[in-house]
């Protein structure tokens, strides 16, 4: 008879995790509050528009096709993916420049724009790629012990950790322009950093995305979510929507099943835990339980910022390129009312994604699907989102409209919309202070000193997800889904 194992929530750590138990002799039960897989990778639907509601690129995509192919699948049986060419549009306030994975084409956009710049480009992939080769091993281990600290991977790794040293510092190696730096070091906004505060190791995010690319998946990102949920129930596994689980139970500190929101209990070998980390541990254990991560201590840790989300269905089509970020004449400025005065910044950057440019399955023929996001503070800068969320919302549509070519009418095209603030993310998303994405990755939050894959103050429990090791963003999710499903099992995948 197979072991029962129990995953708490459904989004891409809980559903990684679940296809590799159930590939290897485990019968998975998932079980999601809301009703539909995903979490924040889930799909939102607004009348005849859909949208991703958090990630909306797939990087490091050979992880992806490692996972299914350890649960017995290829990738391209389910998902239909599509390399992007620019990966990125940047637009400053003088100027645009498109981001590719085209080393000859970026190099020529430099040299044009940043005269003298361009032999840095080649600098920094042959540096960044030996950075990638120590780093990358260290980033697949556990770290459940002290001893896993001086592991031969991550002594290995010491020379290249840059430490001390922010992102945008380490860029400096390479780059002289603040523009150019800026444009291979916005990506510490997937990890909710400012790249003045965030460790100079994570150049190896850039890297990566020059290196590999970056893909669209045909329908949205939502579809890996759901390509992830069949394997698992056709190797006869279970995921429960609309069953919220209310607590863990447990004999002393082990954790021997859960209490459903509607009194039922189910029991298992483990439960593995892809609920935001600080929400669970506040939410899904009485008061007292933990020491290390009680309820007092999870306030005064470091999070990432937040994000403010605009879903909008327009009823015309949008001649902009795939993805768009823009930065602000006042951007230093900007991340430091994020991160240090955490206020609203009125001039902010901002992020346009628009898929529909490339799938036409996510509007109506004749419309698009655009969605924006736009960096801010969490939810313990105090703000006021009931109060401020109309007028935030009509600035960043402004800017938009000021910002953006062909976008001066956004407003009047606007036929479907949706919100999400910080404070709906901890509310309806149960989102711990509306960090969207997860604890901090600063040093004294990474590695050993991160919430442990398997977890350290209870027996039979495991994190899968962004608040444990390695982190935040897709790949590094399905990283700690697979180190957990290892510790568990015993196996090596």
């Amino acid at each position: 008879m197979k072991k029962e194992v129990l995953i708490v929530g459904a989004g891409p750590g809980g559903l990684t995790a679940g296809m590799l138990l159930q590939k290897h002799g485990y019968k998975v039960t998932i079980l999601e509050k809301a009703d539909r897989v995903g979490g924040r990778n889930a799909r939102i639907d607004i009348g005849d528009f859909h949208f991703d509601t958090g990630p909306t690129f797939l990087m490091m995509k050979y992880i992806l096709d490692e996972i299914f192919n350890l649960a017995g699948r290829k990738t391209e049986d389910y998902l239909d993916t599509r390399l992007l060419e620019p990966m990125y549009s940047l637009y400053y306030p003088d100027f645009k420049l498109d981001i590719r994975t085209d080393l000859q084409d970026m190099k020529e956009d430099v040299a044009r724009l940043f005269p003298g710049e361009e032999e840095g480009l080649a600098k920094f992939m042959e540096k960044e790629t030996k950075r990638h080769e120590k780093l990358l091993p260290c980033l697949q281990i556990d770290y459940s012990s002290p001893e896993r600290m001086v592991s031969h991977h991550l002594l290995g790794a010491l020379p290249v950790l840059s430490l001390g040293r922010s992102l945008y510092g380490v860029l400096g190696d390479y780059f002289k322009s603040e523009k150019l730096r800026l444009a291979f070091t916005f990506q510490s906004k997937y990890l909710g950093m400012s790249p003045w505060e965030c460790p100079g190791a994570f150049t190896i995010i850039p890297f990566v995305e020059h290196y590999n690319g970056i893909y669209h998946v045909m329908g949205g990102l939502s579809k890996i979510s759901e390509a992830m949920a069949k394997v698992i129930e056709e190797d006869g596994g279970e995921i429960r929507l609309n069953s919220p689980v209310q607590e863990l139970i447990l004999e002393g500190k082990e954790v021997t099943g859960v209490r459903l929101q509607d009194s039922s209990e189910l029991f298992g070998e483990a439960v593995f835990i892809n609920a935001d980390f600080a929400h669970a541990m506040s939410h899904l254990l009485a008061p007292g339980t933990l020491k290390k991560y009680n309820r007092s201590k999870l306030k005064t840790m470091k999070y990432s910022c937040s994000t403010f989300m605009l879903y909008l269905g327009l009823n015309r089509k949008v001649d902009l390129p795939h993805h768009n970020i823009r930065f602000g004449p006042t951007y230093r400025e900007n991340v430091e009312d994020i991160f240090g005065r955490k206020t609203l910044h009125q001039d902010t950057a901002f992020y346009v994604q628009n898929p529909s440019a490339l799938d036409p399955s996510l509007a109506p023929e004749g419309k698009s699907a655009l969605y924006v996001l736009v960096p801010v503070a969490n939810n313990k800068s105090g703000i006021n989102w009931e109060r401020e969320k109309k007028a935030y919302r009509d600035k960043v549509l402004k800017l938009i409209a000021e910002n953006l070519p062909g976008m001066e009418d956004i407003e009047a095209c606007i036929e479907q919309e949706k919100i999400i603030t910080p404070a709906e993310w901890e509310k309806d998303y149960n989102v711990y202070f509306g960090a969207t994405f997860n604890l901090a990755h600063s040093l004294d939050q990474m590695l050993y000193l991160r919430p442990r894959n398997r977890f350290e103050e209870l027996k039979n429990c495991y994190l899968v997800g962004g608040g444990t090791h390695p982190g935040s963003g897709l790949p590094t999710i399905y990283e700690s889904a697979r180190i957990s499903v290892n510790l568990f099992t015993g196996l090596k995948l």
